[in-house]
């Protein structure tokens, strides 16, 4: 019968001594992996927030010759994410129409698109308390049109506004106030509002002095705004009642942005003026 051999102390020793590295090696793994998620904790105490803007906005939001994004409101944005290392803000650009739907369903975090206050929005959504623009909306008609000088002069004719826009608001709220006169009639998808007006299908639409001046050199446009401003309302930016901290940190970017003269020269190049004071 064969004898069991016992185990060398030298043997026994050398076991010991190994199973002391591997287990240092897993210890020195570990630390460095608590190490990497330590370090991936930190990254992500950096909040990513979407922003909703749209393509078609000449001057404010719209993609360039280079098909870049940009524009007053996403240059703007941009500026407000360099002061705020604490946020990522990036953009998600969708129709004009979808915004307010997509803010609601939380599929974005903030609409940065010259938004004005009404109170369907203010009854839903936070709005920062810093406007950013002063936003005058004038009636727009073709320059060859002479019948039409003011928001009166539209009774029983068509205007075309983009649906849930604040122009489609006041164009709204006219009319139920003045019996209904105007024919107003809502663009559609991809739908040219400067066609509609110059073929005569519509005769008016409700826009900005410098969108028109922007549309007038970029695509021969030949529109031109008349009578008094509808509205002179400030705009701002939108986010979901519960993004209080959010609304707090950009009101203190945009109020550093303005102090410095930023805000004035972000206007200046992109809408031919400074739009961020009251006239």
């Amino acid at each position: 019968m064969a004898k069991k051999r016992g185990i060398h102390p030298f043997r026994t020793a050398l076991l010991f001594v190994t199973m002391l590295a591997v287990l240092a090696g897993c210890s020195t793994g570990n630390a460095s992996n608590e190490a990497e998620t330590t370090s991936a904790s930190g990254q992500d105490t950096v909040k990513k927030i979407i922003v909703g803007t749209g393509t078609q906005f000449p001057n404010v939001c719209f993609i360039d010759e280079n098909g870049k994004l940009t524009g007053y409101d996403v240059e703007l944005i941009r500026e407000i994410d360099k002061r705020l290392p604490e946020y990522e803000f990036e953009f998600s650009t969708m129709e004009f129409k979808n915004l307010l739907l997509s803010l609601e369903t939380k599929k974005i975090d903030l609409i940065a698109h010259q938004m004005e206050v009404n109170e369907e929005r203010q009854a839903k959504f936070l709005f920062n308390d810093e406007a950013y623009n002063i936003f005058p909306n004038k009636v727009v008609v073709s320059q060859k049109n002479q019948d039409v000088n003011s928001i009166d002069d539209l009774k029983g004719k068509k205007l075309i506004v983009g649906a849930t826009s604040n122009a489609a608001v006041l164009a709204e709220k006219w009319n139920a106030d003045n019996g209904n006169s105007i024919d107003i009639v809502y663009s559609g998808a991809g739908e040219d509002t400067i066609t509609q007006i110059k073929s005569g299908r519509v005769d008016a639409t409700i826009s900005t002095q410098f969108a028109i001046d922007y549309q007038n050199k970029a695509v021969d446009a030949q529109l031109k705004t008349v009578g008094e401003a509808l509205s002179n309302s400030k705009v701002y930016f939108i986010l979901n009642k519960d993004e209080q901290e959010l609304k707090t940190k950009v009101d203190e970017a945009l109020k550093s942005i303005k102090e410095d003269g930023t805000l004035s020269k972000l206007s200046t190049e992109w809408l031919g003026a400074d739009y961020t004071v009251e006239e």
